[in-house]
């Protein structure tokens, strides 16, 4: 079993920023792919942003310039600081996890609600 232990979310004012973290825990083969969707009501859950294990990335195109995705690979945790949210940014964010057998995980979400 895996866990992914998800953490950073809340309520900020548009403008402001947040930073997500996502831990890796238990029976874990090498990790591939570590990256992060988000679901918003009545819409279809949307990549976000992920990370390989070589460290390229690949992001959304509305959050470019404000999100940037890293990773520890010794910790098994992705991160996710946003700067500059916008109330569409408002999602459950969803934490995924891609190991070498292309094993998929999910975590359980996290709330970001940006106020206007």
């Amino acid at each position: 079993q895996v866990q992914l232990v998800e953490s950073g979310g809340g309520l900020v004012q548009a403008g402001g920023s947040l930073r997500l973290s996502c831990a890796a825990s238990g029976n874990i083969v090498k990790i591939n792919i570590m990256g992060w969707y988000r679901q918003a009501p009545g819409k279809q859950r949307e990549l976000v942003a992920r990370i390989t294990s070589g460290g390229s990335t690949n992001y959304v195109d509305s959050v470019k310039g404000r999100f940037t995705i890293s990773r520890d690979n010794d910790k098994n945790t992705v991160y996710l600081p946003m700067s500059s949210l916008k109330p569409e940014d408002t999602a459950a964010y969803y934490c995924n996890v891609q190991d070498v057998l292309s094993r998929v995980y999910w975590g359980q979400g996290t709330q970001v609600t940006v106020s206007s």
